[in-house]
């Protein structure tokens, strides 16, 4: 996530955008029309044109991805990042867990074949095995 903040609200974007594109004709060219209107509310020239750039591919008139579109696209590539590492996590936990469980059974079932550590079966449970 970025440090920067947004330093104008929407609706001072979009007043400085409708003013651009209304007054564009008042002006010898469109980048003076961002000169002059982004002085007047106190951002630099780039960013002015970026949100002009912005407003003209959301409502079809350039060539580019769409706002709607392009968070709909951030939010599942998160998710999926985040499904990534879960599946991550499982696969280490069950290659950590695998030596202990072979075919269904536990470690202890597998290394109580001899006698000496053998489980007493329930029936003898409480007594001394003699």
């Amino acid at each position: 996530m970025s440090n920067t903040r947004n330093r104008f609200s929407l609706e001072v974007r979009a007043r400085a955008v409708r003013m651009v594109l209304e007054n564009e004709s008042d002006y010898p060219s469109r980048w003076a029309a961002i000169i002059s209107i982004s002085a007047k509310i106190g951002c630099v020239p780039q960013t002015l044109s970026s949100w002009i750039k912005r407003r003209e591919v959301d409502s079809g008139l350039r060539a580019g991805v769409p706002s709607d579109v392009a968070d709909r696209v951030k939010v599942l590539e998160r998710e999926n990042r985040e499904l990534r590492q879960a599946n991550e996590i499982l696969r280490k936990a069950s290659a950590y867990f695998a030596p202990f469980y072979v075919s269904g059974r536990s470690s202890t079932a597998l290394i109580c074949d001899d006698p000496f550590h053998r489980r007493t079966p329930p029936h003898l449970w409480g007594r001394a095995n003699l």
